[in-house]
């Protein structure tokens, strides 16, 4: 038996690995499956290299749970390690087997990458152990095996053993603070957690149930599947999740390797990014979820699997921040993410229709965060009309030829509160698109921007159509005695009885009588007010903003006609007053919901207004 001591470079290296190398102390059953794996796979490699003179065993993986004696064993059926490699690649912990293996064969057969290496990965297993002991055989002829201990600080002891199959063991005494860890059903969470997909099968020693599945759908080519394998595999991800909409198969293999399936869900709201989540694998080793630097940020929303051999298991951060092949593959991602959609776009478009309302905020928020998804999206933007219909830009712009002035778009960003303005439009026959996400008072903008202004954007309620007002008529004289025409004398009763001071009046004769008056924003202070209001910086500021309201007074409408009667019958100041205001508040109820004091003020008025009715000369029809 031989004695010493560790060859490390600081005393205390082992309580560092233990504490801080991993956040999470479960991790160490990724380690050691996936160093499982990786010398099942180095074996068969070297089998197929004519290197190993015995057969070869199956491939497997088994897991031993000895409840009675405190101990978790991960045995495998690879190539072992001899007494020296376990010097080498075990007690000097700053070397690799993986780099010295590589080195060995790199100019041989490489078409398989090996993931996992004996060294740190390794040593993760005293988060949970007390002491961990390897009992190993190597398949080279004539090799003695080996049994090694070590409980956790710098001093181990290694031994010979009477193992007689090729292969390793790893026997952990499952420390009292990781107790868990020697029950079956915590190991099975583990397994399907990290190791849901490691190529070789998992295996329970007492039970033989296998816990993993060798050849996950990503591994698979898409002419092997159908719809419902996609589905299901969707569904073994995230259990309960709702069906997705479609999804993109991704199989790369230059200049980088590449694999996975990232699927498109129904999002419960806008922007639901806390429905994304797409897991990274190495070799179908699970390393993490929602790996930022690596999933561009418009795609969080998505969910699946890549599988990325070329990135490391225990990958950090800093590393992703600064390797060129992450950036290449999150490009990648992005443009494959935009031929799905742009294909579906041009071949399957009543399908593209159809998913558009649940994937639109995606494919907006994308373009406003990638360029390059911009250029490759914009001819495949839809909107949703006002009548359900699903019309490109050109298709809009073609049906309200001679109708608005060319490349703008009238949109309405609360249907139900914008109501009348719609069915003001809909008579006259115009066409309206809805934006009501919260994502599109910030692409609108944008959008107009990057395409060079061809496309201008008008909410409804920003200015009237030509099209809903009757031609040039003459004004009527309505009062000899001041001379005072219909328009004039509309002008004076509102400017001097509406209790709103800043707001604008104007006086048109809509073709429709059934709306008293419309109450117009100013586009472009309401868009400079609302990202103001949106920035957080600048939110106190947005309140102190003005925003410029023009009460647009409809002089056909019956209302208005009976308020000019009222306005010069003797001694009826008060009820004037009343419907002035009433009528504004109508337009404001046109346009959203009233403030609390508002809403207050507007029932006060309503039981004034009816409590006079009984004594009133005019019909005060609203």
């Amino acid at each position: 038996m031989e004695a010493g001591h560790i060859s490390i470079h600081a005393e205390n290296i082992l309580p560092i690995i233990k504490r801080w190398l991993y956040s999470e102390k479960e991790i160490y059953i990724r380690e050691l499956v996936s160093n499982a794996a990786d010398a099942i796979l180095k074996l068969q490699k070297l089998s197929l290299l004519g290197e190993v003179k015995t057969e070869v065993p199956d491939a497997a993986i088994t897991l031993t749970i000895d409840k009675p004696g405190k101990r978790l064993i991960i045995s495998d059926t690879g190539l072992g390690m001899t007494a020296d490699e376990i010097k080498k690649y075990i007690n000097q912990v700053a070397f690799s087997g993986l780099h010295d293996f590589l080195d060995k064969y790199k100019d041989k057969d490489d078409s398989q990458q090996v993931i996992g290496h004996f060294g740190l990965g390794f040593y993760s297993s005293f988060m949970v152990a007390s002491k961990v002991e390897i009992d190993t055989l190597s398949y080279k002829e004539g090799a003695v095996a080996a049994r090694w201990s070590c409980d956790g600080s710098t001093a181990f002891e290694l031994s010979e053993s009477d193992r007689k199959e090729v292969g390793t063991s790893i026997i952990l005494h499952i420390g009292d603070d990781s107790a868990e860890m020697l029950e079956s059903e915590t190991i099975k969470g583990l397994i399907h957690r990290y190791c849901a997909f490691i190529r070789y099968p998992i295996k329970l020693a007492d039970s033989g149930e296998v816990l993993n599945e060798t050849r996950p759908l990503w591994t698979r080519s898409p002419t092997e599947l159908n719809d419902k394998d996609y589905i299901d595999f969707f569904q073994k991800l995230f259990p309960g999740s709702p069906d997705p909409l479609f999804w993109i198969h991704l199989n790369v293999d230059y200049p980088f390797n590449l694999k996975g399936v990232l699927y498109f869900p129904k999002l419960k709201h806008e922007l639901d990014a806390s429905q994304g989540e797409v897991k990274l694998y190495c070799n179908q080793v699970y390393v993490a979820d929602n790996t930022k630097e690596l999933i561009p940020e418009f795609l969080t929303l998505l969910k699946g699997v890549i599988d990325c051999p070329d990135l490391p298991l225990n990958v950090s951060r800093s590393y992703l921040q600064n390797d060129p092949t992450v950036r290449k593959i999150s490009e990648h991602i992005t443009k494959k993410v935009a031929d799905k959609l742009s294909g579906m776009a041009k071949t399957e478009r009543e399908t593209y229709a159809k998913f558009w309302d649940d994937i639109h905020p995606f494919i907006k928020f994308g373009m406003l965060r990638d360029h390059k998804f911009f250029e490759r999206m914009q001819d495949y933007l839809l909107f949703k009309t006002a009548d359900g219909e699903h019309l490109t830009l050109d298709q809009y712009k073609e049906k309200m030829t001679g109708k608005v002035e060319d490349g703008t778009v009238i949109y309405a960003s609360d249907p139900k509160a914008q109501v009348s303005y719609l069915r003001l439009l809909k008579e006259e026959g115009m066409e309206v698109v809805i934006a009501d996400t919260m994502i599109d008072q910030h692409f609108i903008p944008y959008f107009e921007m990057q395409t060079g202004r061809k496309w201008k954007f008008k909410r409804i309620d920003s200015d009237l159509s030509e099209h809903l007002l009757e031609g040039a008529k003459p004004d009527i004289v309505v009062d000899a005695k001041d001379k005072a025409t219909t328009t004039e004398k509309i002008d004076k009763v509102f400017r001097d009885n509406l209790d709103q001071q800043q707001v604008k009046i104007r006086v048109e004769s809509f073709k429709s009588d059934k709306v008293p008056a419309m109450l117009l924003i100013d586009e472009n202070a309401r868009r400079l007010k609302d990202m103001a209001r949106s920035n957080g910086a600048m939110a106190a500021f947005a309140v102190g903003m003005p925003e410029e309201r023009t009460l647009v007074v409809n002089q056909n409408s019956p209302a208005i006609k009976n308020l000019i009667k009222l306005s010069q019958t003797f001694n009826r100041h008060e009820e004037v007053k009343l419907m002035v205001n009433q009528i504004f508040d109508l337009a404001w109820l046109q346009q959203g919901e009233f403030s609390a004091e508002m809403m207050q003020s507007f029932i006060d008025r309503s039981a004034a207004i009816l409590g006079r009715l009984g004594v009133s000369d005019v019909l005060l029809a609203q």
